[in-house]
């Protein structure tokens, strides 16, 4: 009965994302990526909406919120600014529906936002075919798929990971616009697959050519043991902009930047005025490489909402970065990785022995970090394990000193935010 009931509503909120969509006609920009996908829309957002031309147009821009980027939450997004799914489930979905049903007949034309900034995405095959028969993007962004991509244990391989991310741009019209990811091989491979005006965003550069958009010069910075920020230049063409981000880290946040910079350029804006947007509203979403004031005069690195072997590998590498007495890693299972699970975690071993101090791993698939981790040399008295975030917590607050800087990554379903708020000034 409760898979009849969905599948019911599932119909509904197509159906009425599809006339909003008809009704209203806005421009939507739509992202997908195996990681960053957040971040790049929180980038885009912090430069549309924000822009005084778009203001005086009376343009309206928004963005879905939370992680709303699959069959359910795409709908909400594109019917109402929803903040989050409410409870009781049945009345929250009747007021979903009623509201959307009296927008479609009364609202006005230049109430509905002008442009829509939507996550599509792909935990298996068909959802971005799904996606795009709510909302075709003028625009299409993809972030990063890398080598082993999240939600791999529900496709054949990875390359049909990479067909379901390359769809959304496949389809896209001559006049649109693909936003791609030249770090990323599989990102760059949407360049042959599409009609659309590519343009890319990127750190490499090679003999022959390079991103439209070049992200130079990066640095995470610290003084005296505090991090500080990130500090870039971005180029484009024969001019640049120096970018400095308070309390912000890592090189996948100049990646969103990165993006945000095209859409920006695609929307008329030039560099000076995309970056003083930037640096005036960007805002990284919870959890993502955030850092929190913790206990004993310690700095968490809060990057608990979810985990990859490419978002793993960004934030040991930002830990590396950065200055501090002692640096420590609370690291928990990486899901949905399949086959690749027990490489994927050895290999965030390796690179955490080369990234930090002291070691913890939390769950059954951690485990393999910690082993991997020994087995480079890292010290057996800097390495710990446990079974559960209830068991780790009480122990990583006896471990911690003043001084630490104290990274926290693993998905989502392994519950790391119960530590975050167990070592974080209250």
């Amino acid at each position: 009965m409760k898979h009849i009931l969905l599948k019911i509503l599932r119909w509904i909120l197509k159906k009425l994302s599809q006339l909003t969509i008809w009704r209203f006609q806005p421009e939507v920009i739509a992202i997908t990526g195996s990681v960053g996908k957040t971040s790049a829309k929180e980038a885009i957002f912090s430069v549309l909406a924000h822009c005084e031309n778009f203001k005086k147009k009376k343009w309206r821009v928004r963005k879905a919120n939370e992680n709303f980027n699959n069959e359910l939450g795409t709908p909400l997004a594109v019917l109402g600014n929803w903040g989050k799914i409410g409870r009781p489930l049945l009345l929250f979905w009747f007021r979903v529906i009623a509201a959307s049903l009296l927008r479609l007949i009364l609202m006005p034309s230049f109430w509905y936002p002008k442009i829509l900034i939507l996550e599509y995405g792909a935990a298996k095959s068909g959802d971005i075919k799904y996606l795009l028969s709510i909302a075709k993007p003028k625009i299409g962004v993809i972030t990063a798929v890398g080598e082993i991509p999240v939600h791999i244990e529900f496709y054949e391989n990875q390359e049909a990971v990479v067909r379901e991310k390359l769809k959304l741009v496949e389809n896209l019209f001559i006049n649109n616009f693909a936003v791609l990811n030249f770090d990323d091989k599989a990102a760059m491979s949407a360049k042959e697959k599409t009609r659309a005006n590519v343009m890319t965003f990127g750190f490499n550069e090679f003999s022959e050519r390079k991103p439209d958009i070049r992200i130079s010069n990066f640095e995470n910075q610290s003084d005296k043991n505090k991090p500080l920020g990130i500090s870039f230049k971005i180029e484009h063409k024969e001019n640049f902009v120096p970018i400095f981000l308070n309390n912000i880290f890592g090189m996948s946040q100049a990646y969103a930047i990165g993006a945000a910079v095209i859409v920006g350029l695609i929307y008329g804006l030039n560099l000076v005025e995309i970056s003083e947007l930037i640096s005036a509203n960007y805002k990284p979403a919870k959890s993502r490489l955030n850092l929190i004031s913790g206990v004993k005069n310690t700095y968490i690195m809060d990057d608990s909402y979810n985990a990859s072997p490419i978002s793993m590998k960004m934030a040991l590498e930002t830990v590396k970065d950065l200055q501090a007495k002692r640096k420590i890693a609370v690291l928990g299972d990486m899901l949905e990785l399949g086959k690749y699970s027990i490489e994927a975690h050895q290999a965030v071993g390796e690179l955490a022995k080369e990234s930090v101090d002291i070691l913890i791993t939390v769950g059954p698939r951690g485990k393999f970090i910690a082993e991997a981790a020994l087995a480079k040399g890292m010290p057996k008295n800097h390495v710990l394990s446990f079974d559960t975030s209830e068991e780790a917590g009480p122990e990583v607050q006896k471990i911690i000193k003043k001084g630490d800087l104290i990274l926290i990554k693993a998905s989502r379903a392994i519950g790391l935010e119960k530590i975050v708020d167990e070592i974080k000034n209250q």
